[in-house]
């Protein structure tokens, strides 16, 4: 096998790989025992067929797409190995020759890993920062985390709704009497002072309570 590197734009690098004539000729027997367990040919049982009919039913080109599948992978870690090249993307394949009784050629463009050169970094100093933690910062941390791990349960019978409560509700609106598209929800949730809604509206929901209706005027 023979492989050359070229170096190319956006940091890719192209491989191309020469596989010599006998490893296709053997791929090729290969392929043929694959391809005749997978297809059914009638008159021949599933791993008896000839080459001969398989490339009748299959076509030569079917069996030397099958041989390629065979040595490509190999064929590309033995150039990654000996190029030593650790690629970051999958391979574009680009076949140059594939025929029987020739030299196979393929290209294969990836980015391989960059290579990384330290600086300078032994007795670097940084200055440390001081960090002043009030009580006022723990306590708006304690509040967000209860705010995360917090759950819903029901109010008490005959509660009223308070801001920061959260309701579920039944609503449709109107203009002048009509109906209008988008104005209607069902056990829909909302909470109270969350600005979700049009001004005005969840501030006339602060005491209702549960199974009350309610007719809210908004602009």
């Amino acid at each position: 096998m023979n492989v050359t590197k070229e170096n190319t734009e956006n940091y890719q690098i192209v491989l191309t790989i020469t596989v010599d004539a006998p490893q296709l000729e053997k791929a090729e027997r290969d392929a043929c025992q694959r391809l005749s367990n997978r297809v059914s040919i009638p008159g021949f049982r599933k791993g008896k067929t000839p080459r001969s009919v398989l490339e009748r039913y299959i076509g030569k080109e079917g069996i030397l797409e099958e041989a390629f599948d065979i040595i490509c992978p190999k064929a590309l870690q033995d150039a990654f190995e000996q190029e030593k090249v650790v690629p970051v993307t999958r391979p574009e394949i680009d076949v140059v020759t594939l025929k029987s009784g020739e030299d196979v050629v393929f290209k294969a463009t990836v980015t391989p890993s960059p290579e990384v050169t330290l600086g300078e970094y032994k007795g670097l100093k940084i200055p440390k920062e001081a960090v002043e933690v009030t009580d006022e910062d723990v306590n708006e941390h304690l509040e967000r985390m209860r705010e995360r791990r917090g759950t819903l349960v029901d109010a008490p019978e005959g509660a009223a709704a308070e801001n920061g409560d959260m309701v579920t509700m039944d609503f449709k609106g109107f203009v002048n009497g009509e109906a209008f598209e988008g104005g209607e929800g069902t056990y829909y949730p909302l909470q109270l002072g969350s600005g979700q809604f049009i001004p005005g509206f969840e501030d006339q929901l602060v005491g209702v309570k549960a199974g009350e209706d309610r007719e809210v005027r908004v602009t």
